[in-house]
């Protein structure tokens, strides 16, 4: 049999465990943040690296759209005439998805519409925007580096554009990568309404807006990401303070990218960034 004084101490014990395990579930009803990220952790999937077969003189993130991944782009970016850039392709997280009814694919962030309002997820897109500024923090100093992507891809490289500009992420850690070019196909600007006044209370965010030049490529027959978001996107940014965006639209172009569009892409990437030429 235990002792008065054993029987006590088990209590004691007990009653501490007890109140660590209420503190514990108080702070995940209360949102604690540390606890939230314990939660929710982020997988990325492999990342693909297309080398430059001349000098490297830029690198370029570039960002799949929803339920593929960085292989199928890897592919098609090394076909590109463009010897002085290196192409990092990742491969989103797999999480369940709102708008696919919470089916599980690989996905940048989370998404239940398509909105110019806050978007469902910041805590998905800050994962993946930081996920990408710290691939591109480690190409060497003397190298342009570039974020681009492909329908919810081109979303995130916007998302990034804004988070270069404002200097932070949505939940207030600084952003760390200068940005020198984002390019984005058949995609849309997540809480493009708040983006202007995310900008305009900094001169050095409206500064860093006004320098960065942005692609933006839609076709009209998307029916996927319609057309209008596109628009409306461009129209946010150069309203945000953005002043060097090139919108193009691509006449019958549904969701998918055409060999003219991508040849748009190759002379302005090496307008913009300057490159030594379209050709080794």
């Amino acid at each position: 049999m235990c002792s008065g004084k054993h029987k006590r101490q088990r209590k004691d014990g007990r009653r501490e465990k007890k109140k660590v395990d209420m503190l514990f579930l108080l702070s995940l009803l209360m949102g604690n943040p540390g606890s939230r990220t314990a939660r929710r952790t982020f997988e990325f999937g492999r990342t693909h690296v297309v080398r430059p077969k001349g000098k490297h003189q830029a690198t370029i993130i570039w960002l799949h759209g929803l339920g593929d991944n960085g292989s199928s782009w890897s592919q098609l970016l090394e076909s590109l005439p463009l010897p002085n850039i290196k192409w990092i392709c990742p491969t989103a997280p797999t999480r369940s998805v709102a708008i696919l009814g919470g089916f599980p694919c690989t996905a940048w962030f989370d998404v239940g519409e398509l909105s110019e309002d806050v978007p469902d997820d910041w805590e998905g897109l800050d994962a993946s925007a930081a996920h990408i500024a710290n691939l591109l923090s480690a190409e060497p100093a003397d190298v342009k580096v570039g974020i681009g992507g492909f329908s919810m891809g081109a979303a995130t490289a916007l998302y990034s554009a804004t988070c270069f500009a404002s200097g932070r992420y949505a939940n207030g850690n600084p952003y760390p990568v200068n940005l020198k070019a984002v390019v984005g196909l058949s995609g849309w600007l997540p809480g493009a309404s708040n983006i202007k006044k995310k900008i305009e209370g900094s001169h050095e965010a409206v500064r860093r807006a006004a320098s960065l030049p942005i692609l933006l490529c839609h076709g009209t027959s998307d029916e996927v990401v319609p057309h209008h978001y596109g628009e409306k996107s461009a129209n946010s940014l150069n309203a945000a303070g953005f002043r060097h965006i090139t919108f193009k639209s691509y006449d019958g172009l549904g969701h998918y990218t055409v060999p003219k569009e991508m040849d748009e892409v190759r002379n302005w990437l090496t307008a913009r960034l300057v490159l030594d030429g379209s050709r080794a």
